[in-house]
Formats: structure tokens, sequence, C-alpha cells
């Protein structure tokens, strides 16, 4: 799975991480390797082996000075192509430092994040074409959190259509901190909602169909986008995706995004998505990582518990992380009980086994290549139609019309 993985560019940072050339490096693991970020004295981002090749010395430690990364303990400098441009304690006529390089890897700016691509260098394709990554930054948020699960347990939390009818229930929708994103009336009135699956060249769509009772449905139509993204649309804008990337076997970033297609998000917006009502958790200052945790239970209040939410846990991210770490960094799939309400994550399970086959049987993902097909929308309405290739091909349309989503 990592060799799929490393045919895609993944999100690895936000781009304030790294403020300003010459400054202070960054650690950070993804994949399961330790990397040291820095920007360069011409604002270039470079990620390379946190190790230098000379005895070994962390290169967060380095000094970041003349377009290089130098590494203190013998003064030898690195690019962020991972050449080495000087090695002070060699003779000066040697030639030694052309045949030492560092391990790295090619690093792009866009929507606010810094993307990696740590694939094959002569396979490496155009970033991704996400609407949420191309509109004004005043148009969008992006926020990342630190959790500690497997990526695709993680993932797969959101990826059924029953759990936010229990796991995100409050009993008096006027007051849910997250009111913005869900139909409340309809999470309660339905709680076994319809789901119905749609393969793509991307990765696929599902759905969550609720009946109302006033002879309309509420429609959820999401997007799970290879390798390991996810849109969903609340009943209005802004919409929202989120990104979980490995970190290793037991731990993950989610990147989550809310974005406006069509204006700069408002202060209160912008106010909402900060505030860890919704899918990024208050953190602890300075970190990414949330301040609710298993150690202090997810500051669970069972007063709330038993009057005010399903949960007693505020906040739909953390309320999604908690069931994800609590099953274990990884979780034992084989004592799993899998119904009918669980077919998109079984279809999940099947598409990123099928990337695998295949390539390892040589056959590239088309996805990674093919940034275009990102170019797509979820969907949330109240409408009458009850199938969803009928639904889709009535909201499609326009939107193909006019560029806005990719044709195919």
């Amino acid at each position: 799975m990592g060799e799929v993985f490393r045919r895609f560019w993944l999100p690895a940072m936000l781009d304030w991480e790294l403020p300003e050339p010459d400054g202070t490096p960054a650690r950070i693991r993804l994949l399961g390797e330790n990397l040291v970020a820095f920007r360069d004295s011409h604002g270039a981002v470079g990620f390379v082996a946190e190790n230098c090749p000379h005895r070994g010395a962390s290169m967060f430690f380095g000094r970041n000075e003349e377009a290089g990364l130098r590494c203190v303990y013998h003064g030898w400098k690195f690019d962020t192509t991972g050449a080495c441009t000087d090695m002070p304690n060699e003779p000066a006529e040697s030639n030694f430092r052309h045949k030492i390089r560092i391990g790295a890897y090619p690093a792009r700016e866009h929507g606010g994040v810094i993307w990696i691509y740590m694939g094959p260098a002569h396979l490496m394709p155009e970033l991704p074409q996400f609407e949420w990554a191309s509109v004004p930054a005043s148009h969008r948020w992006v926020g990342k959190t630190f959790i500690e699960s497997n990526y695709l347990q993680a993932l797969e939390t959101g990826q059924d259509p029953s759990h936010a009818s229990f796991l995100h229930r409050w009993f008096n929708p006027d007051v849910m901190p997250n009111r913005r994103n869900f139909d409340a009336g309809s999470y309660t009135q339905d709680e076994a909602p319809h789901s119905a699956v749609k393969e793509t060249e991307y990765g696929f769509i599902w759905t969550a169909r609720r009946r109302r009772g006033d002879g309309r449905f509420h429609w959820k139509v999401f997007q799970t986008l290879l390798p390991c993204h996810n849109m969903l649309a609340p009943p209005q804008w802004p919409h929202l995706g989120s990104c979980w990337v490995p970190i290793d076997d037991g731990h993950c970033y989610q990147f989550v995004n809310g974005f406006h297609a069509g204006r700069p998000l408002t202060d209160e917006e912008r106010a909402f998505y900060d505030s860890g009502a919704t899918h990024t958790p208050r953190k602890i200052p300075g970190t990414h990582r949330p301040a609710a945790t298993k150690r202090n239970d997810y500051l669970i209040n069972r007063e709330f518990q038993r009057t005010r939410n399903f949960t007693g846990i505020t906040g739909s991210g953390l309320e999604d992380i908690m069931v994800s770490e609590t099953m274990g960094p990884v979780v034992d799939r084989t004592k799993e009980h899998l119904g009918a309400a669980d077919v998109p994550v079984i279809v999940l399970r099947r598409t990123l086994l099928r990337l695998v086959r295949e390539l390892q049987a040589g056959i590239e993902p088309y996805a990674a290549s093919h940034p275009e097909v990102y170019r797509i929308r979820a969907l949330c309405v109240n409408d009458a139609q009850d199938d969803l290739e009928l639904l889709m091909r009535e909201y499609r349309d326009e939107l193909v019309a006019e560029g806005t989503i990719h044709s195919r």
C-alpha cells in the first residue's frame, strides 16, 4: 500500500509551518520515513532525509542558510533537490561532494498546503485539481490534526452512511455546535439510510438517502478520492473535505478544508472552523495534537451525554477521532461484523486492495496521472428523486457545462 501512496501527491504540511526563507526547519514523518522540511533562501521548500549521509547526525539541527541546509556536525550542505553543494571539511580540490546526495523529495505549494511526492521520479504527475485548492486564499480554510490511529480506520470513520445519526446527534439541534453541517431533522427521522455506491476513475461515489416524511429524500452524495481523500457537502456552503495521510502504521495526519466557490469566507465561518465544532478539534497550542485525547478520555462530560448529546463529547471531528483511536492503532478487522450500513467501507477496502494488486502487476493508478478527475463536487439536497444516477444527472450537466467539474 505504501507503493500505491507513493504514486500520488500527498498533503504534508500547511504553508504557515514554514513561514519564511532561511527559517527554522521542521521535523516531519510520512509513510514511515523521518524527514526534515525547510524553506531555502529563495523561498523554495525541500524535504530531505533527517540523517546526514556523512555520519548520520540530524539535519533538524542544521543551519538553514545560503540556499541550503547545512549539517552542524561537519558543515556539509544540501539543497532542496538533495545535492551536496558544500563540503568544507574536505580538500578544496576534492570532487567528493559531487558523489554525495541526501535523500530528498519534490515539494509543491498549492491551496495553502505544501505537498510532497515520494514516488518514482519518472512517474511524477501534476498536482490533483481539487476545487478547494484552486479558489483564492480568501475563499478557503485548511486545518491539520495528528491522529493516533492507522490512516485507513480514520478514513473509514467518516465512510459509513449511518454513524452521523448516532455519533453526532444532539438532542436539541438548535444548540448543536456543528448544526450548519447537518440536517438534524433528517438524521433523526431516518437512522438507517439507504446507501448506494458507484465506482469512478478517481475512487467512488457513495450516498446516504434518508426519508424526510414529506415525500422527499435527504440526499448526501459523498466523494471518496484516491488514495485517502473524501468530500462531503453540508446543506449549505461552505463545502468540506478531508484527507488522511499516513505517518506510519499507527498514526496519521488529517487535513481538513472548508471553502466557498463563489466568495470569501466570512469571519463567522472562519471562527466556526477554528472553534473545534467541526472536523478539526481544538489543539494544544503550538501543535497539531488535539487538547482532548484518549489520555484524558476526550474530556467526556457524562452529564452532557445524559442531557445534551449522544456522546458527551463536543465536536464532530473529535467524536470521529475518539472512535478511530479507541479501536487501537491498527484495528483487528477479523473481529468485525460488517452489515448493510457498511457497504462504502467494504468498497473502500476492495478498491485499495485492487490498486495494490494492479500495481504489483505493473498497472499504474489511473487517477494519479490524471489530475483533472479530481475536479468534482459532493452534493447535499432534498429531492423527490429516489435514484442516484438520475439525481446526479439532474445536477451534473450544468456544472459540466460551466467547467466546474470534470465531464467524465
